[in-house]
């Protein structure tokens, strides 16, 4: 647990995404930088007192740790009046509804809105507004709650449905006793915290973190600079900033395989300048249009991003499922070498026995190879 609350603190964020082709997008970052761990330390993390993380709309829907949940205030009171449409007519339109909700859950407990439709006897009236969010009154109403910080994240249940209860239930003590922020000291520490966790920033790097608006995150940044927490560096021409208190080491060695809601290629323009490599997930477009692949995941290589996979978890086969496999324009040549062990190392954190490569990309041809070399490899030793 070490390790993994470590690796949150130093980040401040895990996207939160329900796409499960090869696994939740909030386990990747932490694979990425520690390997082999045990997943359900997360789910304990969140979900287990005293809790290590909490939920909340940091990036985008977000795992963040519970201390910096008082540095969001400012954004629970603007979603009382900002917050999307029909989140913000829930306080207004469904006043009652939402109500009824808070006063369902002090008295029933962790509750989903699945259950609490069904305990407060209203009718699922679905809003039909975006296509795959048929959200019911009730559901409406607990996310508005949520999002103004009068509910928070229990946990998720196995249908990865939030489960809401009262802050001062979920929280630790310290933390809903901590004094508020003003909204600019919170902004000050959120665009802090973002330079740290990135390294090298735009200021439209450090706004995407938050998702803070560029002209307020402008002035934070100016404001960090004029003491000393920041320092103006020139990238290819590019205005940057760099955390005063940043190492920059000779040389770095890495290897990992990069989900596409990590925080290192969220701003896929930052993506594009520091790794030259153009980046778009395969997800959100139609078939016909997909250059790599479905869910394809960047391959990290030292200092730079040599090639991409479009992977799957066949879990009743047990299978790794490399769709298809690209490498970059002067990947090194033992890029299908790094890349098959990375996999085997994702398939066992996986507890997949297996990977298969499909031949399609310019390097499937010689990752197949080098992991049948492996397994050869793997067996003599054996003997």
């Amino acid at each position: 647990m070490r390790h993994v609350d470590a690796t949150i603190q130093r980040m401040g964020v895990l996207q939160i995404d329900s796409v499960n082709v090869l696994t939740r997008s909030q386990f990747l970052p932490l694979f990425s930088r520690l390997g082999n761990y045990d997943q359900s330390l997360l789910a304990r993390a969140a979900g287990r007192r005293p809790r290590r993380v909490t939920e909340y709309w940091a990036h985008q829907a977000a795992f963040i740790p519970v201390g910096l949940h008082p540095l969001f205030r400012w954004r629970m009171e603007s979603y009382r009046d900002e917050a999307w449409g029909r989140i913000q007519r829930a306080g207004s339109d469904h006043a009652d509804v939402a109500e009824d909700v808070l006063a369902g859950v002090t008295e029933l407990g962790p509750s989903s809105a699945r259950q609490l439709t069904t305990e407060l006897g209203h009718f699922p009236d679905v809003l039909r507004e975006h296509w795959g969010w048929n959200w019911s009154v009730v559901k409406t109403a607990c996310e508005f709650l949520f999002f103004t910080g009068q509910l928070c994240v229990a946990e998720r249940n196995a249908q990865f449905e939030r489960v809401f209860d009262l802050p001062e239930r979920v929280l630790p003590p310290e933390v809903v006793a901590a004094p508020t922020p003003s909204p600019d000291e919170a902004m000050r520490e959120l665009i802090r915290l973002a330079s740290q966790a990135h390294g090298l920033a735009t200021v439209k790097c450090l706004a995407d973190y938050w998702r803070t608006k560029v002209a307020t995150t402008r002035r934070a940044v100016r404001e960090l600079v004029e003491e000393g927490t920041l320092e103006v560096v020139s990238v290819d021409g590019v205005e940057a900033y760099l955390n005063a208190g940043a190492s920059v080491p000779r040389r770095v060695t890495a290897r990992a395989l990069l989900s596409p809601f990590d925080p290192l290629i969220w701003e896929r323009n930052r993506t594009q300048w520091l790794f030259d490599f153009h980046y778009r997930i395969g997800i959100y477009t139609p078939a016909a249009e997909r250059v790599h692949g479905y869910y394809v995941l960047p391959f990290l290589l030292d200092e730079a991003l040599v090639g991409r996979v479009d992977l799957k978890a066949d879990r009743r086969n047990g299978s790794l499922l490399v769709q298809s496999a690209w490498q970059e324009p002067g990947a090194p040549a033992d890029t299908a070498a790094e890349l098959a062990d990375e996999l085997r190392t994702m398939a066992h954190w996986l507890k997949l026995s297996r990977i298969v490569v499909a031949p399609r990309g310019d390097l499937a041809t010689e990752l197949d190879a080098a992991l049948r070399h492996q397994v050869v490899e793997a067996a003599a030793h054996r003997r």
